[in-house]
């Protein structure tokens, strides 16, 4: 049940979305989100040119939502509205048919979890990523993820590329099925 496609779509809205954990995405989440990156990607530092862009990013983001799943128009989307806007725009689809704007914040967020920004997201990246958003008591179930979501190139070039996070990002909201290949793209959800 923790992987089905409604709890992996929650998960997206909760955990990388709702930033302020209120239980709804609205343009507030975005501003934040926005910060946000810019100190991870920055690694502590935040320019003022780089905050600029993540704030047109996040921004854009949170426009091409809201046209998608603010379906009564109150300024606030709900998980059973963002699922809707998912199953709508995503589900069946190859990552390039992604909404422009959801595929900018799939990239900024490679960037943000690519923590040495050498164009993989390693083993010790992944981990990191998990821990900050999920509760883990032993490493083997984050290992047993990560290793779960590679396949040969991947194990290769020493973890995920952007072209390879992209393909399974799209498999984790455009399979519609429980065990899709991407389940653990996140680490292991427990929700």
């Amino acid at each position: 049940m923790a992987y089905s496609w409604d709890n992996r779509v929650a998960f997206v809205v909760r955990y990388l979305y709702d930033i302020d954990n209120n239980g709804y995405l609205d343009a507030r989440d975005f501003h934040c989100l926005a910060l946000r990156t810019c100190v991870l990607e920055g690694k502590g530092d935040c320019s003022s040119a780089r905050l600029q862009k993540y704030q047109h990013v996040m921004l854009s983001l949170w426009e091409e939502i809201a046209q998608l799943a603010d379906f009564d128009k109150d300024g606030m989307i709900t998980v059973d509205e963002f699922k809707q806007a998912v199953m709508n725009s995503c589900v069946g689809r190859k990552y390039d048919d992604f909404p422009q704007a959801m595929k900018a914040f799939i990239e900024t967020n490679f960037r943000m979890i690519d923590i040495n920004s050498d164009g993989v997201i390693a083993i010790e990246e992944y981990r990191y990523d998990c821990v900050q958003r999920i509760v883990i008591e032993d490493i083997k179930i984050i290992d047993e993820a990560f290793y779960s979501l590679l396949n040969d190139d991947d194990r290769r070039k020493g973890g995920l590329t952007l072209s390879r996070y992209k393909e399974l990002f799209a498999q984790f909201l455009g399979d519609h099925g429980d065990d899709c290949e991407a389940k653990h793209l996140f680490g292991p959800l427990d929700m």
